[in-house]
C-alpha cells in the first residue's frame, strides 16, 4: 500500500472537485433498513448508570482481553456500549453529532453484533439503529464457527459474549472529501474503536480489537456488497474471567 494514503494532503481540500460541490445530493447517515423486520427496543441512553470508575483508571487499565468468562453480557450492558461508540447526539440537516468524532461529521460506519451471549437476547446477527438506539434482527442464530472462520482461527472469538462489527459506507465521506477521505475513515474507525475499549472498562468487560480478517468471508456474514459496503474493523467484548 502507498505511504501517500498516511501523509496529510488537506492543503489540498479547497481545490477538490467534489459531489457536494457539484450539489449532488447528501448521502443518507444510515443504511435504510425494513421496518417490517424484528426491531428491539434498548433502555435509553439516559437511564444507563454503568461506569462509575475514574476516566484515569480506565485508560490506565485498558489493554487488549482475548480471555472471557462464561457470564453474559446484559442487554443494558449492551446498549451502553452501544450508545458510546456511535450514538447520536442529535441531527441537525442531515448530519449527525455522535459521541465519537468523525472527520466533517461525516461517520461513515455502520454497527453490526454478533450475540453470542447475552442475557434474554437470542443469537445471532444483529444491527445498530443509531437513529433510534435499536438493534435490528438480521440473521438469528450460532454464528461462531462461521465468525471464527471469517477471522481466520482466533479461536478466541467465539468464545466472547459479542463480536462488534463496523462496515464502512465511503461515500458519506468521499462526498464531501473525495480521495482524501480515505485516511480519514481510518481515522474514525480508531475513534470508534477506542471508544468501545474505554466503555467495557468502565463495565469490567474486556475488549480486543481484530484487523485480521477474511474479507470476502466476513462481508459475506453481515450481507453487504463488499464494494459500496464493506466491513473495516471488528472487536471482541466478554466479561473477564
Amino acid at each position: 500500500m502507498s505511504k501517500d494514503l498516511l501523509k496529510s494532503q488537506w492543503g489540498k481540500v479547497n481545490d477538490l472537485l467534489t459531489d457536494q460541490k457539484l450539489g449532488k445530493p447528501q448521502p443518507l447517515f444510515e443504511e435504510p433498513f425494513d421496518n417490517n423486520m424484528v426491531i428491539l427496543e434498548l433502555e435509553k441512553p439516559e437511564n444507563l448508570k454503568f461506569g462509575n470508575i475514574s476516566f484515569r483508571e480506565v485508560v490506565e487499565k485498558r489493554s487488549s482481553k482475548r480471555k472471557y468468562s462464561k457470564d453474559p453480557l446484559s442487554i443494558d450492558e449492551l446498549s451502553y456500549l452501544l450508545w458510546l461508540t456511535q450514538g447520536i447526539r442529535k441531527i441537525t440537516n442531515g448530519i449527525t453529532f455522535r459521541t465519537v468524532p468523525s472527520a466533517g461529521a461525516r461517520h461513515p460506519f455502520e454497527t453490526y453484533i454478533f450475540i453470542f451471549n447475552v442475557l434474554n437476547l437470542n443469537a445471532g446477527l444483529y444491527r445498530y439503529i443509531a437513529s433510534q438506539h435499536k438493534l435490528l434482527l438480521i440473521d438469528e442464530g450460532d454464528f461462531r464457527e462461521l465468525l471464527n472462520d471469517a477471522c481466520l482461527g482466533q479461536n478466541f472469538v467465539a468464545q466472547s459474549a459479542a463480536v462488534f462489527v463496523w462496515s464502512c459506507v465511503p461515500y458519506r465521506t468521499t462526498w464531501r472529501y473525495a480521495d482524501l477521505s480515505y485516511k480519514a475513515i481510518l481515522l474514525d474507525a480508531g475513534h470508534v474503536c477506542q471508544n468501545l475499549y474505554l466503555a467495557c472498562e468502565s463495565i469490567n468487560c474486556g475488549c480486543c480489537a481484530i484487523a485480521a480478517y477474511d474479507q470476502e468471508k466476513l462481508d459475506k456474514l453481515l450481507h453487504v456488497d463488499g464494494e459500496k459496503q464493506f466491513s473495516v474493523y471488528l472487536a471482541t467484548v466478554g466479561k473477564i474471567p
